[in-house]
């Protein structure tokens, strides 16, 4: 038997689940269908003991987010709020008053411990203290906070429309003259009628507060005259019983609603009388007290009252000092030199002027200089993307090389030829070429014979012959096999190179100890065992430095401190770093040559090797004569040429002994060539020996 099965909805129309709402915005209207069902259904008292206490734990959330907010528009909600909590409180009110009706004749507990701890503790369970005091917040919240309230955000609401008309004048205006783009007119726009209509609806909002505070009066007398009729008429108590319980009861009731009222009035009034964007504390803080001579006629003041006879000399006297107090610590504050302006002109220097620290400017690790025709490559308005390109350099030498490098600070040199850049390293000329903004340079791959009109160069990253061509020659110049860059691209790829072949150069104290923070995110124990407990900063630096110095990334750092951690009976960095190599050899060789097996090399001539193993082995007596060492560094470059054009990585096969010092050897003339020791080669791959270097002795 099959199973039905519902059909998809169909395409374009939303499913059962698109249509329910968020749950966040069933929270409004749930809240308003548990308020409203309070008046018809009966409560026990610890259902209202609940309630009560989240009424004015809702009217201290209230008046806490009105004293922090810093703009109106940012409490926007607040007409709804009030409106939801006055529904709240009289909920609350009718609740009370069925149970304190129903079960008033019990005592003064028949409508929950919150209305009865009221009753006894704020007012001491005198009724008469209780009608004076409930009579006393009323009066201060109708006459005073609301009424003041509501006459602000009237005002408010009046100036707030009638500046409107100039408001759109000067939106329109701004966005005329190109200040601000159309998004930041619509915004502003927005904010310009929303804030007429938080006025508006604040003046109609305050009324909800005012009918309030004369519900609750009515309320009131209506418990009192009602509980006395039922208590004597249907329960027959005592007159006294009866007005004790009722009365007792009606004045709890009525505080424990006036009390969130006073708070949610006070609240409204903070939102609608608000100067500024600044919240309230601050406002006052910089305000009240930033004149310490307003504090110090006060404590004068104060200090005088307390010495005239009949007066309490010790509160007069103790506020006195802390006044003084006060304002001996703002003068001490105001007569601190502030600090300068940052956005403030720098100041002229003086004739004749004494040096200073000032005059020691550090020098940029890593810099880049163009002349003045090349500055439209860094300008975003004249259309340069430069910034841009040396972001995605960086980005990708640290996805890469495995650290992030320090920033390109680039400055524009007028001694420079004007289409010229350099860059450099610790002050350092590193790397220099000629860039024309506006044009091309086409790369021959090295196989095109196809002339172009242009200007002859090399490629300034890897000295491939290149031509400067216009704009106008760049499709036939792709169409002949050219490689097409624009001047942009040659700079931030000559830049790339330069970092990738300075690369140990590059990786400072400062830096290392980044690239461990980072680690320790995934590896915190391995860190925090490794360095500086059994390898110092300063030999792991060093043996960092020895990789990048042959082209080996420190990606794989984990992998590094692992084998770090377990070679760390050895002190020498020299030895620490071919250990290293010997642990990331499958790493190193696939890097290489890829996922192949078998692995085309260079390898020295046997009679030669054994020369070389006596010369440059460590502690060695007999040193290389220079001009062997000369021919066989000009063999290696001639064999590692071969051997890159033949496809083939450019790598040499030695021993292990002197596979450091052959790479230091080699490493002027075959800047390209790769030094690997028998080591280094995993057990899974083979080698086939492609060339032979040998000299005579």
């Amino acid at each position: 038997m099959s199973t039905p099965t519902l059909p998809a909805p169909a395409a374009g129309k939303p499913g059962l689940m698109a249509l329910m709402p968020h749950p966040r915005a069933l929270g409004a209207p749930a809240l308003i269908v548990m308020v409203l069902a309070m008046m018809l259904v009966p409560l026990p008292p610890f259902a209202l003991d609940l309630l009560f206490s989240f009424n004015i734990a809702l009217a201290l959330v209230v008046l806490i987010v009105s004293s922090y907010t810093q703009r109106t528009l940012e409490f926007a909600s607040f007409p709804s709020v009030l409106l939801v909590t006055t529904l709240l409180r009289l909920s609350l009110n009718v609740a009370s008053t069925r149970a304190v009706l129903l079960n008033g004749h019990t005592g003064t507990g028949a409508a929950g411990q919150v209305i009865e701890s009221f009753a006894h503790f704020l007012i001491g369970g005198s009724f008469a203290v209780g009608i004076v005091v409930f009579a006393i917040l009323t009066i201060i919240n109708f006459v005073v906070i609301t009424k003041g309230a509501g006459r602000i955000a009237e005002v408010s609401a009046r100036f707030a429309l009638d500046a409107m008309p100039g408001k759109q004048m000067a939106i329109d205006a701004d966005l005329a003259a190109g200040s601000i783009n159309e998004k930041q007119a619509r915004q502003r726009r927005s904010e310009v009628t929303q804030e007429a209509e938080f006025y508006g609806s604040m003046d109609g909002a305050s009324k909800f507060v005012r009918g309030d505070a004369i519900a609750g009066i009515m309320i009131l007398f209506i418990n009192v005259i009602g509980g006395l009729a039922i208590g004597m008429l249907q329960h027959n108590l005592p007159f006294g019983t009866a007005v004790e319980n009722y009365t007792l009861l009606a004045i709890g009731d009525g505080l424990v609603a006036q009390v969130p009222a006073l708070v949610i009035s006070v609240a409204a009034g903070l939102i609608v009388s608000r100067v500024g964007e600044d919240d309230i504390g601050k406002q006052v803080a910089a305000q009240l007290f930033s004149i310490p001579r307003a504090l110090g006629l006060t404590a004068g003041v104060l200090a005088v009252l307390g010495l005239v006879p009949g007066m309490p000399h010790i509160p007069f006297l103790v506020l006195a000092g802390a006044c003084g107090w006060g304002a001996w610590a703002l003068a001490r504050i105001a007569a601190r030199p502030k600090a300068a302006d940052p956005t403030a002109a720098p100041p002229v220097p003086q004739a004749n002027a004494e040096a200073s620290w000032e005059d020691v400017t550090p020098v940029d690790t890593l810099g880049l200089e163009v002349g003045y025709r090349l500055i439209a490559l860094v300008d975003k308005n004249q259309g340069g993307d430069l910034l841009a390109r040396i972001k995605g350099v960086r980005k990708k030498f640290a996805g890469e090389v495995g650290f992030l490098p320090p920033a390109v600070h680039i400055r524009d040199n007028l001694e420079l030829h004007p289409s010229a850049y350099r860059i450099l390293l610790k002050g350092v000329v590193v790397g220099e070429g000629q860039a024309f903004s506006g044009m091309y340079m086409a790369i021959n791959p090295g196989h095109i014979k196809v002339p172009l009109a242009g200007t002859a160069t090399k490629d300034p990253a890897f000295g491939l012959d290149a031509v400067w061509i216009e704009a106008r020659l760049r499709e036939g110049a792709q169409a002949a096999g050219y490689t097409v860059v624009d001047a942009a691209t040659v700079l931030a790829t000559h830049l790339n190179h330069v970092m990738q072949s300075h690369a140990a150069e590059l990786l400072g104290r400062g830096e290392v100890q980044e690239l461990l923070d980072h680690t320790k995110k995934f590896a915190p124990a391995l860190v925090d065992e490794t360095v500086p407990k059994m390898v110092p900063l300063a030999t792991l630096q060093k043996v960092l430095r020895n990789l990048l110095d042959e082209t080996i990334h420190i990606r794989d750092l984990r992998g590094i401190l692992e084998l770090l951690a377990e070679n760390a009976h050895v002190q020498d960095a020299e030895e620490m770093t071919r250990l290293v190599r010997v642990g990331l050899a499958p790493a190193i060789v696939q890097t290489l040559y890829g996922p192949v097996r078998e692995l085309g090399i260079l390898a020295v001539e046997p009679g030669l090797e054994q020369v070389l193993v006596q010369a440059l082995a460590p502690q060695s007596p007999a040193p290389l004569d220079p001009a062997m060492g000369e021919l066989l560094c000009e063999q290696a470059a001639q064999a590692a040429k071969a051997q890159e054009e033949s496809g083939l990585p450019a790598c040499l096969l030695v021993p292990d002994r002197i596979r450091s010092a052959m790479a230091r050897l080699l490493r002027r003339k075959a800047p390209r060539l790769h030094v690997l020791a028998h080591s280094e080669i995993p057990r899974s791959h083979s080698i086939q020996i492609q060339r032979v270097i040998g000299v005579t002795p």
